[in-house]
This record gives structure tokens, sequence and C-alpha cells, in this order.
């Protein structure tokens, strides 16, 4: 199992890649394959004000349907649209192809809630 050491990640499973005042989100390889098949990703409207912990959107896959989580606050600069037409993106490149949004940051502070690759490895046992 894949957890790269220049992400981020939340105990609910999302990651977060920052690039200047961008991050990048998705959900992790370990998520992924509890959920199973991904088949529908509900993705956020533009603009939207997301609040760190707070539900974003929904991922709905063969064995369940579970909430996506903002790992920090931020606003909604991008969608990955190709989830509509291929969620199963996020199965096949959960860092890559699959990610889910974009937030521009409001506070990169909020960094230092999340775990780093090694802590989250101890969280989900691998």
């Amino acid at each position: 199992m894949n957890f790269p050491e220049n992400l981020r990640y939340t105990k609910d499973h999302e990651w977060i890649r920052v690039e200047g005042g961008t991050g990048t989100v998705g959900i992790t390889e370990y998520a992924q394959g509890e959920l199973g098949d991904v088949v529908f990703v509900e993705l956020p409207a533009i603009a939207k004000q997301v609040k760190q912990g707070e539900s974003f959107g929904t991922i709905e896959a063969v064995k369940a349907v579970s909430d996506l989580f903002a790992p920090i606050s931020g606003e909604v600069i991008e969608v990955n649209t190709e989830l509509e037409k291929a969620p199963e993106l996020v199965n096949k490149e959960p860092y890559g192809k699959g990610w889910i949004i974009k937030l521009k940051l409001i506070n990169k502070d909020e960094l230092n809630n999340l775990l780093d690759s090694k802590a989250y490895r101890d969280l989900i046992g691998k």
C-alpha cells in the first residue's frame, strides 16, 4: 500500500497535497480499497467555502456511501469533472488522476492538525 510522504492525511482517510496556496484533495489508497469499486462522486460547487473536518460531498461505492471531509478550510477552486464520467479513477489512481477537489487555502496553520505519512500508517495499522 502506498502512503506518499509529500501528503498530509486526515483520520477520515482524505489526503491533501499543498502547492503554494492551493491544496489538492482526494481519498487514500486505503480508503478506496475499503470502499470497493467507486461508482459515483458527488462534487461540490466551485466557490463553495469548506471548513476543516466538515463534509464537502459524498463518494458512493458498491459497498457503501461515505461522506468526504475537508482536510483544511478553503474555497473550492476546481473539481475533478473526469470523475463524473469515470469515477473508477479514484480506485485506479487515488493519488493521481483520482483527485477530487482543489482548494484555495484559508489557514495553512490547519495543516498542523493533519497526520504525516508515518502517523497515518500507524492509524490504520499498516
